[in-house]
């Protein structure tokens, strides 16, 4: 069973003044076909967080560790992570013109299987999962993201998740911008992924819209760059009803 272990991990970020420390000592443990959701108010780290774990260059890592099934995660380059097992979905997925969908999925699998998929079973492998997500067979043919709403974005990352099954995925608050439809549709596939039991799940999130869909194992409350909180689906409830502000006046502890 592959396991996430991530302790008192330290990310600060350059700015004009100086680093700045973002993350001040996270401990988590991620482990195959568990999900954790993380929750927080804006700024309080989640997203420095998945991008540190997925190797963006931005943040740089000043103390701590992460192993994937014992591995060192921080030695690995990007795409070494990425073929490790480790996923990102982006928030913010960028464009990349000129170069179809079709195209990329396929070069991604291959990257990650070792070997190109077989042709044949592939497109069916595609356009099954296309269909599960409600995704138009045209769309393979689009550049990856360029002219894409919200929603197709969000529906292209869950795609590359079912196709790729990693061992590990980060979904960078997948539900933003998401209409009610869409998020029916993306929370779906999650659990799709789920269901498979292969892939262990870090969800990040500031709502609660997107946990009535996807039931988590464990929620962890994020707050001035650690967490501070950890519980079952039932901690979400209180933050619903609750809010963070105890949280970011310091008033819990984890």
């Amino acid at each position: 069973m592959a396991t996430l272990e991530i302790h008192d991990l330290h990310v600060s970020v350059e700015g004009e003044g100086g680093p700045t420390e973002i993350l001040r000592g996270v401990d988590l443990t991620v482990k195959q076909g568990e999900t954790h959701a993380i929750m927080g108010p804006n700024g309080s780290g989640k997203s420095t967080l998945a991008y540190s774990l997925a190797g963006h260059p931005k943040y740089t890592v000043t103390g701590g560790t992460v192993t994937l099934d014992g591995e060192d995660v921080l030695e690995m380059s990007v795409d070494e992570r990425a073929r490790a097992g480790v996923f990102l979905a982006m928030q913010y997925p960028v464009e990349v013109p000129g170069v179809s969908v079709s195209n990329f999925l396929r070069t991604s699998a291959t990257a990650i299987r070792g070997e190109a998929p077989k042709l044949r079973t592939w497109i069916k492998e595609v356009k099954e999962t296309m269909a599960g997500l409600e995704m138009d067979p045209s769309f393979a043919e689009r550049n990856v993201n360029e002219g894409f709403s919200g929603g197709e974005k969000k529906r292209h990352e869950i795609l590359q998740l079912e196709l790729l099954k990693p061992k590990i995925a980060i979904l960078d608050e997948t539900d933003s911008g998401l209409d009610i439809d869409a998020l029916r549709v993306v929370s779906e596939g999650v659990n799709r992924v789920r269901g498979a039991g292969d892939t262990g799940t870090l969800l990040i999130t500031h709502y609660t819209r997107i946990l009535r869909y996807i039931n988590p194992d464990h929620v962890h409350v994020f707050a001035k760059g650690r967490i501070v909180e950890s519980g079952g689906a039932e901690l979400a409830d209180k933050l619903e009803a609750e809010g963070y502000e105890q949280y970011v006046k310091g008033g819990a502890s984890s």
